[in-house]
């Protein structure tokens, strides 16, 4: 059960005193949450452009198989978490907020590449809005284009239909998923984990990431979480994040899938019965056109992908390295 109302105070506390760069003195208390599996090398590099005072926690779902502990012990302020292995991404963030001291967490990707000044300025986002709930930057991908979901809104029949049919393309506020220009301005109902900030007491207030996700809509449901406080969480699209998207994790075909069965879950948990079958049947009926689509084209992998994602939609089950992790 959450806790109560989280929001903003009937009687705030004046701004607190400016550091250096014009920030508030508490952003310097936060602490980077990175979530490993089989990623030291993802991670050494993300460390190597942030400063070796700055705090820095790894929860690792791989018991230390690439040698990322020393990666992280090797800094003055790192710590290593053993997750007990294959937990997800929710239950690992979870275990690295709860575990710090500091005011602020920045949960951020292993294959992300944040700068500093990029992380200073999320935190001060929630530092200064007491109800502002997540502050996140804009991902960008190898090609330099902003990636399709860096936040999105909440799913609706209609929003399913735009998507399936590929028309978030020429409309791109009405799908589900955001993929802002750069420094455009955008309301979204959530925002990716990717590189987002939190005030830790109000994060676990407010439920920290929902467990029963494995990994995927977890962002989403704290999203939820945050508007039923009367809260918001801020996308800013004039801090662009390189984000080199699929550098940690399991196979394609399995996050694929993964990705499907974690849509089914929060719909049948947030909508009703009849409700969740349009929606599944929409995204399951649109990604199985993309499918025949690639299959006729000869592009078989992208095929096995949008069918990978179709199993997982409409059966809520998924599995990795044959453990199953996600089931309705």
């Amino acid at each position: 059960m959450r806790a109560g109302p989280v929001g903003p105070r009937a009687d705030p506390d004046p701004l607190p005193p400016r550091g250096p760069g014009g920030y508030p003195d508490a952003v310097h208390d936060v602490e980077l949450v990175l979530v490993s599996y089989r990623s030291a090398h993802q991670i050494a590099g993300l460390l190597e452009g942030l400063p070796p005072s700055l705090p820095v926690v790894v929860v690792d779902n791989a018991g230390n198989s690439d040698g990322v502990r020393e990666v992280v012990e090797a800094r003055p302020a790192g710590r290593y978490v053993d997750s007990g292995g294959g937990k997800g991404f929710a239950r690992a963030a979870n275990a690295g907020a709860r575990t710090s001291t500091h005011e602020f967490v920045v949960f951020g990707n292993p294959d992300s590449r944040p700068s500093m000044e990029v992380l200073e300025a999320i935190v001060a986002d929630v530092a200064e809005d007491p109800t502002c709930a997540a502050s996140a930057a804009t991902m960008v991908g190898v090609d330099g284009r902003v990636e399709l979901g860096v936040g999105g809104w909440e799913p609706t029949v209609r929003r399913a239909l735009v998507h399936s049919a590929g028309l978030h393309k020429v409309l791109p506020r009405a799908g589900l998923y955001a993929r802002p220009e750069p420094g455009e301005r955008i309301d979204v109902d959530w925002t990716t984990g990717a590189c987002m900030a939190v005030r830790r007491s109000t994060f676990l207030e407010l439920g920290a990431f929902d467990e029963d996700f494995y990994v995927y809509n977890e962002d989403m449901a704290f999203g939820r979480a945050a508007r039923e406080r009367g809260m918001h969480e801020k996308l800013r699209t004039d801090l662009l994040v390189p984000h080199a998207a699929g550098g940690s994790g399991a196979p394609s075909l399995e996050m694929l899938r993964l990705r499907g069965a974690a849509m089914s879950r929060y719909l049948s948990r947030h909508h009703g019965a009849l409700t969740h079958r349009l929606l599944t049947t929409a995204l399951a009926g649109g990604y199985a056109v993309r499918a025949a689509q690639r299959k006729v084209m000869r592009q078989e992998a992208l095929a096995e992908q949008h069918w990978a994602y179709v199993k997982g939609v409409t059966t809520g089950r998924a599995s990795v390295a044959g453990r199953v992790v996600m089931s309705r």
